[in-house]
């Protein structure tokens, strides 16, 4: 094929969500994309700037790649391989974001192994168990699992990276004796990737678990549990389930996660009419209301800047910082009384310069939280519900989180978002009396330093005016809506 050919092919594709297959000689895929509109993110690849016009970029002939530091060498030969474009439209995001990783496993494409180190991949595993879990691994803790079906749910062993695990593994399926307590603490029944984004992972592993609900914690009961009170777990501990309910809603994510969205649909559809004809009526309405949201689902905070074009102009600054997102967290109660929480939302404006005029209040985005799982002044356990509450909702992450608190606010805080396995920096913000000394705090666990922060991170949190101006506002939302329930309590 002609290079000057990929003009029309550019035209011709839909301005809708998708993957896109880069082709080379003999029909070979040498890349694979997500997009939310495939032509602009396919035409980006061959042009000089991603704001020009579709007739500036159809009289640019011949298209060459262009160059640029970072990904455009590897981009840049890419492109010029490229001979052929295909293409496979998705229903959502989420599902742009499946097809992505199982077509980037079925086909191994080179130029998807060198945008990435492959050792920090990540899989989706469902573990083998009574009520099994839904976690998500990174590639290199892969060995400290069980897994009897290894070479079932892998394309190959390799994907294993140490060989020495591989024979261990082999080890126990072969019944030979080996300490598989120090070895492995958990059996694995499937594993699903890899995927590139442990965040996008993240946020789709919520999207999903609000329709098919499953037991996340290690402890077999529901007991102070946030996440059955909040109707992520559907409580198979406290018989809140069947057992056979339950196994319905791990197939439906693993269906979901096979890609396999429009069979999961048509079964349950028949499965709904079943119990209709039976006069099961509630039952029904379940799989009506579960069928509806996957035919609706809403995965606006997975479109991150992984599925917006590319630009390949000089003119970039690699070093550019994206447009940050910071949130800050305040507790408010009276000995435990009344308690709230809240969240407030800054966003930087007006290029890289972070000064304090550049952060302006997204007060849409603003969330309060009434504390319902703790008793008694415990501002740490507040702090804790208030996080794990927001980490369960698909709202866009954050780049910062900045806690009113001390070490014992930002520890949790540092263990919380590890154990999710999201990439959000936390400062704790410890005022003096007159509220105008700052005292930063940093998780203990992550030993990141805000030496090691972004730049333009560091230049924030440096003015000192522009972290009280937020971490005041955090403040007033908190005990604006704590003196609102004490008064709503008070004419009780």
């Amino acid at each position: 094929m002609k290079r000057n050919n990929f003009q029309d092919i550019v035209k011709k594709l839909p301005q809708a969500l998708g993957v896109y297959f880069f082709r080379g000689g003999k029909g070979k895929i040498l890349y694979i994309g997500k997009a939310t509109n495939l032509r602009s993110r396919v035409a980006s690849y061959f042009r000089g700037q991603g704001s020009e016009s579709d007739s500036e970029f159809r009289s640019r002939t011949p298209i060459t790649p262009l160059s640029v530091a970072g990904r455009s060498e590897w981009i840049g030969l890419m492109v010029s391989q490229v001979v052929n474009i295909d293409f496979e439209q998705t229903d959502s995001v989420l599902e742009a974001l499946i097809l992505e990783s199982n077509s980037i496993k079925k086909h191994q494409p080179k130029y998807n192994t060198l945008e990435k180190d492959d050792k920090s991949f990540s899989y989706f595993v469902v573990t083998k168990e009574e009520f099994p879990k839904v976690l998500i691994v990174r590639k290199t803790d892969l060995k400290n699992y069980v897994i009897p079906n290894l070479f079932r749910n892998l394309e190959e062993p390799s994907e294993i990276p140490e060989l020495n695990s591989v024979q261990a593994l082999k080890q126990v399926q072969d019944g030979k004796k080996t300490n598989t307590k120090k070895l492995m603490p958990e059996k694995l029944k499937a594993i699903y990737g890899p995927y590139t984004s442990k965040q996008q992972m993240q946020i789709a592993l919520k999207i999903i678990r609000r329709i098919f609900p499953f037991h996340a914690g290690k402890q077999k009961t529901e007991k102070g549990c946030l996440d059955f009170q909040i109707g992520m777990c559907p409580g198979p501990y406290a018989d809140a389930i069947s057992k056979v309910d339950y196994r319905k809603n791990i197939c439906g994510i693993e269906m979901i996660l096979q890609g396999k969205k429009k069979s999961l649909i048509s079964r349950m559809e028949k499965e709904m009419q079943t119990f209709s004809k039976r006069n099961e009526f509630e039952k029904a309405a379940v799989l009506r209301n579960k069928i509806f949201a996957l035919q609706h689902i809403r995965d606006v905070a997975l479109m991150t800047r992984d599925f917006e074009p590319v630009e390949f102009s000089k003119k970039l600054t690699p070093n550019k910082l994206k447009p940050a997102r910071i949130e800050a967290y305040d507790i408010s109660n009276i000995s435990g009384d009344h308690a709230v929480g809240s969240m407030v939302v800054f966003s930087a404006k007006g290029g890289s310069a972070f000064g304090g005029e550049n952060w302006l209040p997204e007060k849409s985005q603003y969330r309060k939280f009434k504390i319902k799982t703790v008793e008694g002044s415990n501002d740490v356990a507040m702090m804790k519900e208030v996080l794990s509450r927001r980490f369960n909702n698909d709202w866009t992450m954050p780049d910062l989180i900045l806690l009113d608190g001390g070490q014992g606010h930002v520890n949790m805080a540092g263990d919380l978002v590890r154990e999710l396995g999201l990439d959000v920096l936390i400062v704790g913000v410890a005022k003096g009396k007159t509220r105008k000394n700052l005292n930063f705090q940093f998780p203990i666990s992550n030993k990141i330093q805000m030496t090691q922060f972004p730049r333009e991170l560091q230049d924030f949190l440096n003015d000192k005016n522009s972290v009280k101006h937020i971490m005041d506002e955090a403040h007033r939302f908190a005990i604006s809506y704590h003196r609102k329930l004490r008064s709503k309590n008070s004419l009780k």
